[in-house]
């Protein structure tokens, strides 16, 4: 039998498709560049939310410290918008944090890359031994 989309999850969809259009066309500081929100979970009482978001550039949370500042800082600002648009009675309140998982993605790709190439040259060199 199949899995409801419970209301958390939908709130969380919900979420995640506002606020990045919302950063995209609203937010006017110029230290939020290229934002990508990825997850949003959403506590089961739906008011909390941690906002998963990445930066282009940054693979780590400490380059992206600045970044996560200032969208925690305008955690209200994009509340306020969101609940303007909703039919929602509350809007969850929005914490900000950047997700290493696409860096890691990134590094454990060039590690394989790294094993692929060991293999190769591995092979090659008992070819040339017999």
């Amino acid at each position: 039998m199949a899995k409801e989309y419970s209301r958390t999850e939908r709130v969380g969809d919900m979420l995640q498709r506002e606020l990045a259009i919302l950063i995209q066309n609203e937010m006017r500081d110029p230290r939020v560049g290229m934002v990508n929100i990825t997850a949003a979970q959403v506590s089961r009482d739906l008011s909390h939310a941690r906002i998963f978001f990445t930066v282009l550039g940054s693979d780590s949370a400490e380059e992206a410290k600045p970044i996560t500042d200032v969208l925690n800082k305008a955690s209200g600002f994009l509340r306020a918008h969101i609940a303007k648009g909703s039919t929602m009675r509350t809007v969850p309140s929005l914490r900000f944090v950047f997700d290493e998982s696409v860096g890691r993605g990134r590094h454990l790709e060039g590690l394989i890359k790294e094993a692929k190439a060991a293999d190769a040259r591995f092979d090659r060199d008992d070819d040339s031994e017999e």
